[in-house]
């Protein structure tokens, strides 16, 4: 535990890329990209279950009851870290642990507010996406069974470090720059993905990391309930650009 601590303050403390000044959160977003596991769909309790099972099978140690809130103070390569987690074995615990998912997600709900939040984007006339490490399967049967499939597109990243690669394919695809989009995630690595591309990050303090370690990760605004989201964008429908 002891260890477990000093990793956490390192993270906290960890000298994080500084905010960019020439980055900034556009009052009129051509797009919004969101990640989902966290950000829409209230995932953790599930994934940490699923984590857990998966541990023996992979040789890395469970993430015990006592861990859990200090676990959401690190970084995810702190915690692999700590955990033992080799990223050679990755890609297989990830395809495992979406197929176990998968046979869960009739139990996954929304996050409190976010359905609410994302059908007045829609009523807005916002063009939004999804960003996800999750398998788009899992997705497209959340959304589906959630009555939320008003996104534009999922785009689903096989590599748990490459969004930063993806959200440049995003903008490539829909021929934005970085200044035109919006990125929304919940954890320390959406918002290095958000630096490496250069665009702007609003991180939620809902989510798998922590309020505190996201904000001293330097995205360009921090929120901790959905709808402050709104204070951000454009009142009414039709103001942007489809």
């Amino acid at each position: 535990m002891k260890q477990f601590t000093r990793l956490v303050h390192r993270g906290i403390c960890h000298r994080w890329p500084r905010r960019s000044s020439d980055v900034r959160i556009p009052s009129s977003p051509k797009l919004l990209v969101f990640d989902f596991d966290g950000t829409i769909a209230d995932t953790f309790q599930a994934s940490l279950c699923i984590f857990n099972e998966m541990a023996a099978e992979f040789g890395y140690r469970p993430i015990l009851s006592g861990e859990v809130e200090i676990a959401r103070e690190m970084s995810a390569r702190q915690l692999m870290k700590y955990l033992g987690i080799s990223t050679v074995h990755l890609p297989k615990i990830s395809l495992r642990g979406f197929q176990l998912l998968y046979s869960r997600i009739e139990n996954i709900l929304p996050i409190r507010g976010m359905p609410e939040l994302l059908h007045e984007l829609g009523d807005r006339g916002i063009p939004m996406g999804i960003l996800t490490s999750n398998s788009g399967e899992n997705v497209r049967a959340f959304l589906h069974r959630n009555r939320l499939e008003i996104f534009s597109f999922t785009h689903s990243s096989s590599h748990l470090f490459g969004k930063g690669h993806e959200i440049k394919t995003i903008l490539r695809r829909n021929q934005l720059s970085a200044q035109e989009i919006i990125f929304v995630g919940d954890e320390t690595r959406d918002v290095e993905a958000a630096q490496q591309a250069k665009v702007p990050i609003i991180a939620v303090g809902w989510g798998y990391s922590s309020y505190r370690v996201l904000k001293a990760s330097n995205p360009q605004a921090t929120i901790e309930c959905p709808r402050r989201l709104l204070e951000f964008l454009p009142p009414h429908r039709g103001f942007l650009s489809p």
